[in-house]
């Protein structure tokens, strides 16, 4: 069965946005965006909230920008073939080569992807989508890409869902940018 992973970048204090809504110190350097590139590898399916997706959607024709460079490429590369569920109750369309909106709840959509033949994980970004999903119990695994700042605030990685959950760490890898990468999966 296809596993789930929740991934991003936050603070010390863990928000992947800001109080002011901005997230601009999880820029990532060279490092870890190759980190990023590596990671996008093994998803065969990326499950994003409208929020996310509207962020990402520069990756859509990223590749047709004379700045980029060999890294970014790659990133465009690999991004725009992945398929994309985006979920949303306010948009009517998306736009995209592999993109769709979703057509039911996120736990009939997992439950669906996770019944289909396919390689790769099912990655969710963004935290409210993750949120439903860790509340539904159907987060497997929790990546965290620590970033040495303190935000006071904003929008937390983990979910608020009132409820124990244990987990087992799988790796923690120190960046030289001073990053911190953590993965940790759920105990069952």
């Amino acid at each position: 069965m296809r596993s789930v992973t929740y991934s991003m970048g936050m603070s010390l204090d863990g928000y992947i946005v800001g109080p002011d809504g901005g997230f601009n110190w999880t820029e990532p350097d060279d490092e870890v965006f190759r980190y990023w590139i590596d990671e996008i590898r093994d998803v065969g399916v990326h499950l994003l909230g409208r929020r996310l997706y509207e962020t990402m959607l520069y990756w859509e024709t990223a590749d047709q920008d004379q700045s980029l460079d060999d890294a970014q490429l790659e990133w465009a590369a690999l991004w725009n073939p992945l398929p994309k569920v985006v979920f949303s109750t306010t948009l009517s369309e998306v736009r995209g080569s592999a993109v769709r909106l979703a057509s039911g709840s996120l736990v009939e959509e997992i439950e669906r992807l996770r019944a289909e033949p396919g390689r790769g994980e099912i990655a969710i970004g963004g935290a409210t989508l993750a949120a439903e999903a860790a509340a539904a119990g159907l987060i497997d695994e929790y990546r965290a890409v620590v970033h040495p700042v303190l935000v006071g605030g904003g929008i937390p990685f983990f979910p608020q869902h009132e409820r124990r959950v244990d987990l087992e760490l799988v790796e923690t890898r120190t960046l030289g940018s001073r990053v911190v990468l953590v993965r940790y999966r759920v105990a069952r």
